[in-house]
């Protein structure tokens, strides 16, 4: 499996402080940007597999709605995971 239990805590480590900090902001968009990442590719290959496509936009609501919190929670550490992940050429 792509999400394997080591792959997850690194995830967690490198973006949220610590690999047993799941709960984090910052480690959860990251997390889901691996996973929106990995389905798009998925979806590349199989154009026609509506039950991940819209896994996948679902998974975008997710982490649209965790940034917007984080964006009103704290800017500075909202620019820094979009600065992290490269989601956005433009960072208000």
């Amino acid at each position: 499996m792509y999400l394997s239990k080591e792959y997850k805590a690194g995830i967690f480590a490198e973006f949220a402080g610590s690999a047993t900090n799941t709960g984090s902001t910052e480690g959860q968009v990251a997390l889901f940007t691996k996973r929106i990442a990995h389905l798009t590719e998925h979806l590349k290959k199989n154009r026609k597999d509506f039950g991940t496509q819209r896994a996948l936009q679902m998974l975008v609501g997710k982490r649209r709605s965790l940034l917007a919190y984080l964006y009103k929670k704290d800017i500075n550490r909202y620019r820094a995971i979009i600065k992290g992940l490269g989601l956005r050429d433009i960072i208000k």
